[in-house]
């Protein structure tokens, strides 16, 4: 793939004329990199180039406070790295490393600049993510969080991405060479498995020590000179891409029974990573947390694995990595909790004689758990979908899924999710039904939007399936973009209802505190922050019939729908970032002092640079508050 193509294809350079194209194809020089080779390291001098991947694989890296190395992007076929400090004269933010043999174009930064000069929008691209004062403060305060060598140790785990820890290349043979041949590779390489690839690198299959012997040594008149490597390996083995976490690596394996794992980036074989290289990195929590949830065997087991959440929220946001990170990961762990109490308790109503009904089903959960925006004590907002079978068996559905709804909900209470106040629950017939029910129900919601309604399709709208049939799950979102689509005065009614009331900051910046009740003296970060900008998201999305559930993924979908500008974009997502990590670590510090969680705080025992980035944050939602009411006002119904 040549230089034009790459730049044709990649923002910002796509803007460029033909001309300037040819004269930066004239200057690009061309430059290998080996495999685990730095390019350049976080707070380097500027080397002087920009440099565009024709071949290979570069992982973006910095170094947290505790001086680990941690990756936080990846740079493929096509992309480019190095530009910021060409345009700010400053020292990479970050290191760039080779994860496998890289070639990449290498242009010199005055002629990048050169090219900026006739148009400036190539340098405003790299610069504008730096101008969001909300973004810069939270920098700040993360930063400044402490942490400890056991501590760092305790995330790192979670952190870890396989491209680190693989070996590579790894040790392949072909389809013909013979099972002796094989077994030479094993003893001299001194590894347990070898992968059989094909001559241009795709992989075909994988043969270990135990297939050695089970399917050469241990069989009479097998001759391992002659018998080979396309018989004797196991084909299409699972794999996974280098910039997999460890985490998610962790529970695949488990879960697949899986003591070898091939790495593949797109087709290409990259390496291997083996169950021991995993344990080698994972902590005892990180295995409780990850490993263990899938092959919890009781209620009891899942309990104490939901109880140490708190625990690695604090690791992890210690760690200094990205709110956004953590909330996945917590969710993660909790999505990874709920679908087992789930498994165990169908497993419980078999092992009654009472199997489930020939229909296909889908449990879902909602709200927070839907949008994988979990933090440490979210409740319970769950529902099932049925598909429309015929009334005649409506007594049969019964007789199974409502003890079993009432099993689903009671399991969970018992591991640690309470029960939803607004009872969004699968023990609630009004969060059961099949999908023409459902489709009544959505139609109700929207052509009758009443307070409470709204607020039922304000938790709903956010559901993801957890078990069953997903396709269900994609039915029924087809249903809710349908009945907006055909009464979009809906949204202005959710409009109206959701952003009643404002940011809690009032005149000259001042912080509007509960006057009374067991708040009193105190904010919500979450009622009062976070949940604006969830619902706001949610209305353009609903708007905009978006398959996205997270609010960042939304978020990042409005951009390129030109709902939203990038530096709008990047604002909203700073102030959410911010408000929901001032609430992970108060939710911590409760859990840590014995106390229920709470997404209440005193803003006054905050810092004074806590308390502007505060101040910074509710201003950014109350600019998006008043940006929605404009918009829904104008919705025509």
């Amino acid at each position: 793939m040549g230089l034009i193509r790459h730049l044709r294809d990649s923002e910002p350079f796509n803007i460029l004329p033909d001309h300037l194209f040819e004269e930066l194809r004239k200057a690009a020089v061309l430059k290998k990199f080996p495999a685990n080779t730095h390019i350049f390291k976080q707070n380097d001098y500027p080397t002087g180039y920009l440099y565009i991947i024709k071949d290979g694989l570069v992982e973006i890296t910095v170094m947290n406070p505790g001086g680990v190395e941690m990756v936080v992007d990846y740079r493929k076929e096509g992309q480019f790295f190095g530009a910021t400090p060409i345009f700010t004269g400053e020292p990479y933010t970050g290191g760039a490393r080779t994860v496998r043999a890289t070639e990449c174009f290498v242009i010199n930064a005055d002629l990048v600049k050169k090219v900026e000069e006739e148009y400036p929008r190539i340098g405003e691209y790299f610069t504008r993510i730096v101008l969001s004062r909300v973004r810069n403060l939270y920098s700040e305060i993360v930063t400044d969080q402490t942490q400890d060598a056991i501590t760092q140790m305790e995330a790192y785990p979670f952190k870890k991405r396989l491209s680190e820890i693989m070996a590579t290349p790894p040790v392949c043979c072909t389809p013909q060479n013979t099972a002796r041949e094989v077994a030479r590779k094993i003893s001299e390489k001194r590894v347990s498995s070898v992968l059989v690839c094909e001559k241009d690198g795709s992989l075909m299959g994988i043969i270990t020590e135990r297939d050695l012997v089970g399917k050469v040594l241990s069989l009479p008149n097998v001759d391992p000179d002659a018998i080979t490597a396309a018989t004797i390996m196991t084909p299409q083995p699972h794999s996974l891409s280098p910039d997999t976490y460890m985490y998610e690596a962790m529970a695949y394996m488990s879960a697949h029974r899986m003591r070898h794992l091939p790495i593949l980036d797109g087709k290409q074989v990259v390496g291997i990573v083996t169950l021991r290289d995993l344990m080698r990195f994972r902590s005892q929590k990180a295995m409780l947390l990850v490993g263990n949830a899938r092959q919890a065997k009781d209620l009891a087991t899942l309990a104490a694995i939901r109880s140490e959440i708190a625990t690695v929220g604090r690791t992890l946001l210690s760690e200094t990595r990205s709110t956004p990170e953590v909330m996945e990961i917590l969710s993660y762990i909790h999505h990874t909790i709920i679908r087992r109490t789930f498994d165990l308790c169908l497993e419980e109503m078999k092992q009654q004689g009472k199997e489930p009904p020939a229909i296909r089903y889908c449990f879902l959960i909602m709200g927070s758990g839907g949008r994988r925006e979990m933090l440490l004590d979210p409740d319970q907002d769950n529902g099932f979908i049925f598909e429309n079978y015929p009334d005649a068996r409506q007594e049969e559905v019964d007789a199974f899924f409502v003890p079993f709804s009432e099993k689903i909900v009671d399991a969970l209470a018992e591991v640690g999710y309470p029960l939803c106040h607004g009872k969004v629950m699968v023990n609630n017939p009004l969060w059961r039904g099949r999908l023409w029910e459902w489709d009544e129900r959505i139609e109700d919601w929207v052509n009758e939007p009443e307070p409470q309604k709204v607020r039922y399709s304000s938790i709903f709208f956010d559901f993801v399936p957890m078990a069953g049939d997903g396709t269900l799950a994609q039915d029924l979102r087809d249903i809710v973009h349908r009945h907006i689509r055909s009464f979009q005065g809906f949204l202005y009614h959710m409009m109206s209802l959701d952003l009643r009331y404002k940011v809690p900051i009032g005149l000259l910046g001042r912080f509007v505190l509960e006057k009374s009740g067991e708040h009193k003296g105190e904010l919500s970060l979450k009622h009062g922050g976070t949940v604006y900008i969830v619902d706001c998201i949610r209305m353009f999305a609903l708007e905009q019939e978006l398959s996205e559930v997270t609010t960042f993924a939304r978020l990042e979908a409005l951009v390129k729908r030109n709902v939203f500008a990038p530096e709008t974009a990047e604002h909203i997502r700073a102030a959410f970032e911010a408000l929901t990590f001032l609430r992970l670590r108060n939710e911590i510090a409760l859990v840590q002092a014995g106390r229920k969680p709470s997404h209440h705080i005193n803003p006054h025992n905050l810092s004074k640079t806590e308390q502007d980035l505060l101040r910074e944050s509710f201003q950014a939602v109350g600019k998006l508050q008043d940006a929605t009411k404009r918009h829904f006002a104008k919705t025509p119904f």
